[in-house]
């Protein structure tokens, strides 16, 4: 039976937020460099394909994100699909006030978007176009390159855990 309730606005947020937790994402760590060179890089589970002519990603940020202005005005940007021995790079990214990329193993991808070394799967894109909803951004890219690792597994993120793929 599905848990409902009405709780109050102050309650919303917090039940919206646990509601969501029950759906099964994969990990991304979304990376690009600012126009100083430096590079910036987030764990988000808000990526989804979007079309396969032209071919089209999105992702959403918090409008409140400190890295907001180098995503919102740098050309490129890298989505990084993490793969399930990946779990502590997905932590650190997630981290606030710390070199998220100090002995990371990454190459430069398009636009010098920081690629991760041992991902699943990465999408280099272009910033393509942007959407205001609510308190994010959504953010559509328009791929130059993609490449996967046959045979990777998968991190998932459900209910505020990580898990590895396991067939049925």
């Amino acid at each position: 039976m599905l848990q409902t309730s009405n709780p109050s606005p102050a309650e919303q947020q917090q039940e919206f937020r646990a509601a969501l937790g029950m759906f099964a994402t994969g990990v991304t760590i979304v990376t690009a460099r600012a126009p100083d060179g430096s590079l910036v890089g987030l764990t988000a589970n808000s990526f989804n394909s979007v079309s396969l002519s032209p071919r089209l990603v999105l992702w959403s940020l918090a409008q409140r994100a400190g890295s907001m202005p180098v995503f919102s005005r740098g050309s490129h940007y890298a989505i990084n699909i993490l793969a399930a021995d990946q779990k502590e790079l997905a932590q650190r990214f997630a981290t606030r006030d710390i070199d998220r990329f100090a002995g990371v193993s990454w190459r430069e991808g398009a636009g010098g978007a920081p690629v991760l070394d041992g991902v699943a799967a990465v999408f280099e894109c272009a910033n393509r176009s942007q959407y205001e909803e609510g308190d994010h951004v959504i953010f559509v890219g328009e791929v130059e390159s993609c490449a996967w690792r046959a045979g990777a597994q998968p991190l998932i993120f459900h209910g505020g855990r990580y898990f590895t793929e396991l067939p049925l």
